[in-house]
Parts: C-alpha cells; sequence; structure tokens
C-alpha cells in the first residue's frame, strides 16, 4: 500500500514536471509566432496550460521578479520539484530500512 502512495505521488510529480515544460515550449512558440493564436485548438491548449501551471507558477512570481524580462519561475519550480522527487525517494528508502512496507 505504502508503494502504491509513493508511486502515485511521483507519477503525478513527473507529469506535472513535463505539462511545465510542455506550457514553456508552448509559450516560446507564441512569442515566437509559430503558432497562431487565433485558431482555436491552439488558444484551448494554451488556455489548459496556462490554467495547470498558473497557481504554481504564480506565488513564485510574486516572490521573484523577471531578471532582465526573463521569467525565472519556471526553473525554481522545476528544481523545487525535483528536489521532492528526491526527498520523497530518501523518505521511501528510509521506512523500506525501518520496516514499513
Amino acid at each position: 500500500m505504502l508503494q502504491a502512495v509513493f508511486w502515485l505521488v511521483e507519477e503525478v510529480i513527473r507529469i506535472y514536471i513535463w505539462v511545465m515544460i510542455a506550457a514553456a515550449i508552448f509559450s516560446w512558440l507564441e512569442v515566437f509566432g509559430v503558432l497562431d493564436t487565433r485558431s482555436r485548438i491552439v488558444y484551448v491548449i494554451g488556455d489548459f496550460l496556462d490554467r495547470i501551471t498558473t497557481p504554481v507558477l504564480a506565488p513564485v512570481r510574486r516572490f521573484i521578479p523577471p531578471l532582465g524580462g526573463i521569467d525565472i519561475s519556471f526553473i525554481v519550480v522545476f528544481l523545487v520539484l525535483q528536489a521532492l522527487l528526491i526527498f520523497l525517494n530518501g523518505l521511501y528508502g528510509q521506512l523500506l530500512m525501518a520496516g514499513y512496507s
């Protein structure tokens, strides 16, 4: 049971990391004019990615302003999520060593 919980939490974090990467790439493609935001599907995808990532990125953006016009909140959240994955793996290992399974 414990393994299933840790697996689920890790997979949700990994999927969210991929969604953040997709949102970053999508925003770059919008800025450089590769994607036409007047297209309905492009708008829907962009809106979805924005709605999923903004609740996590917005608090970081309040504390860390853009540096030279570059928003580094993505990098901060990405590093925090990676650190959380490492912490969860260590915690799971410690629980296994202690006899919880």
